[in-house]
């Protein structure tokens, strides 16, 4: 292949022409993030930013998705980031464009997505002197990304660090000491915006590492499982300090490798107690997912109170299981790879750092050979009651002639191919999920926006799932949710991923009749102040948005709408439920069930 030559200014020993460097600065910043593993980004058209959107459209490995808005844009990238577990390039102009990403900056940071946020900004003299979509983007994100760099304009004779820079930010993103997290790169550029020839461009980009290795490269957090405090490196034995004693796993969202977390039950005869992220809620023996009802029953909870609890991945959203966690005294392991804390409760009585695959591994292996084990009705009644749990919620939910909250979360749950995501709205539809999808023999991977558990931008990140992955996508939202997120089905014409978004439409925010305000208040000032009743047609816009639209009442026709989630492309299904006291009331009925069958074991 050849190279173009030099630009001629180069050649007679001059420095290139200024829109030149720029370009090429970009190039190089751009080519260091495929080397670091970037494969996807996400550009909003605008002017400003020009020689980066160009230079991530013409790089060989990034496959670039445009979107027209840029609140939608950032959980595009974020779902982009999930779906494909690689860092994701989010690209827009300067002025209040940067700004609309703020809300998915916040998400990738409590989740912990890799993303790397790039701002085009005004250089210097354009700053403070009322120059057009100009705001001070310094500092714009502050204290919700890992590092932030602000760059440029670009000096041809620092050309040296470009690649160096480029690859800092990209390691900051995926393996910072707190993991991974956005990073915000905010560019300065200057006018012209188009190099003077695109083949004077690859000249003047500063040659990388042989054989396409990043520039830097940062190793894997070592292996902290035999860490027992933050104080102590020695090995602390964890195989010998469990075993023997009555304890259980929770295990949440990035509990690790199902079949280690399972070598350790076994080797301890315990239950996991296992959320629908967790991909730990398989049809196998001691696998508990009935958890939240069952220790709804009065009496039984306290008679479950184990010795010990190990922690794997992030909390559950259930907060009868947070509340039985904190009301006990029994020693609590968490194991987490990075510095994140998450022990809202403050029950953690030893915290430990290290990867939960390889913990629950190592410590499986310690424990071979015939460890002293807790009697094996500790576990076995644990199995007992989760099998009493999910009969009588299947009675309750199944045969039924309408649909409701319950019904429709395990028929969500159970539709989602075993090679495909489900992803979840926060607010009630994750917790519908994590009370009633009941274990299956091949859980599919389940994703929601729990970093900062806000409902906006979920049809956006379910779309970027879906475009990341190439494989079936099914979102479960509420009609609010929907509806904050409009702007994710404005989109440009062309190929468009499997994405099947079901919309629970109950004509408001029912998470608000579960809380103590909708008894407190008179019920004019509930509804208007918390329920929140909407007149919006779900169909209707969806319709007037261009999207194919299912709209049914009844499970057949929910079981019908979908057997086509493989193949389906971009489409909404609308689910019209009861007003969201019935919910309430569906839910006293199911823990009625389960109580009088957890009573019978």
């Amino acid at each position: 292949m050849s190279v173009p030559s030099a630009p001629a200014a180069v050649a007679a020993g001059g420095p290139p022409a200024p829109a030149d460097v720029q370009a090429a600065w970009c190039a190089a910043l751009v080519d260091e993030w495929a080397r670091a593993g970037v494969r996807r980004a996400v550009v909003c058209p605008g002017s400003r930013s020009t020689p980066l959107a160009l230079a991530l459209a013409r790089h060989r490995a990034v496959e670039v998705d445009v979107r027209l808005d840029e609140r939608s844009a950032g959980f595009v990238a974020l779902g982009g980031a999930l779906g494909s577990g690689r860092p994701v390039v989010v690209c827009t102009t300067s002025g209040t464009a940067a700004a609309e990403l703020h809300a998915a900056v916040v998400e990738a940071r409590h989740a912990g997505v890799p993303l790397l946020v790039c701002t085009a900004d005004r250089p210097p003299e354009l700053q403070g002197v009322g120059a057009p979509q100009t705001i001070d983007q310094r500092r714009l994100y502050a204290g919700a990304v890992r590092a932030e760099a602000d760059l440029g304009p670009p000096d041809w004779a620092q050309r040296a660090t470009w690649r160096s820079v480029a690859s800092r930010l990209a390691a900051e993103a995926c393996a910072g000491p707190s993991g991974p997290g956005p990073v915000h790169v905010n560019l300065a550029l200057r006018e012209p915006l188009l190099a003077s020839t695109t083949g004077s461009v690859p000249s003047l980009v500063p040659p990388g590492r042989p054989d396409g290795a990043p520039w830097h490269r940062v190793g894997p957090l070592a292996d902290a499982g035999a860490a027992e405090d933050a104080g102590t490196a020695a090995s602390a034995g964890w195989g010998a300090r469990l075993a023997g004693r009555r304890g259980v796993i929770v295990a949440g969202a990035g509990a690790g490798d199902p079949e280690a977390v399972f070598a350790l039950a076994d080797a301890l005869d315990w239950p996991v107690l296992a959320d629908p992220m967790s991909r730990c809620r398989l049809d196998r023996p001691g696998v508990v997912g009935a958890a939240d009802a069952l220790l709804r029953v009065d009496g039984l909870a306290a008679s479950l109170v184990p010795e010990v609890v190990v922690r794997l991945g992030s909390p559950w959203a259930s907060k009868v299981l947070a509340a039985w966690l904190a009301a006990g005294e029994q020693e609590q392991v968490l194991v987490d790879p990075f510095w994140r804390w998450q022990d809202p409760g403050r029950t953690a009585t030893h915290v430990v750092r290290a990867d939960p695959t390889r913990w629950c591994a190592s410590v499986a292996a310690e424990l071979e050979g015939g460890a002293t084990r807790p009697d094996a009705a500790w576990r076995h009644r644990w199995t007992q009651l989760d099998a009493a749990a999910w009969e009588a919620i299947g009675r309750c939910c199944d045969g039924r002639d309408t649909v409701d909250e319950p019904g429709l979360a395990r028929a969500v749950g159970s539709a989602v191919p075993a090679d495909g995501t489900l992803v979840v709205s926060s607010s009630m539809p994750v917790r519908d999920l994590e009370w009633f999808a009941p274990p299956r023999r091949d859980a599919p991977r389940v994703l929601a926006n729990r970093g900062a558990n806000g409902i906006d931008g979920v049809v956006s990140t379910s779309m970027g799932v879906a475009t990341a992955t190439g494989a079936p996508v099914l979102a479960l939202v509420g009609d609010l949710a929907f509806l904050h997120d409009l702007t994710a089905w404005v989109r440009p014409a062309g190929a468009e991923p499997d994405c099947t978004v079901v919309v629970a439409d109950n004509g408001g925010g029912g998470i608000f009749s579960f809380l103590p305000q909708a008894d407190a208040l008179a019920e004019a000032e509930f509804e208007r102040l918390f329920a929140t009743p909407q007149v919006v047609d779900v169909v209707a816009v969806a319709t007037g948005l261009g999207v194919p639209v299912a709209d049914v009442d009844t499970p057949a026709a929910l079981a019908h709408a979908l057997s086509g989630v493989v193949g389906g492309g971009l489409r909404v299904v609308r689910v019209r439920l009861p007003a969201p006291r019935s919910h309430v009331d569906a839910l006293a009925t199911i823990h009625a069930a389960v109580a009088a069958a957890a009573g019978l074991v």
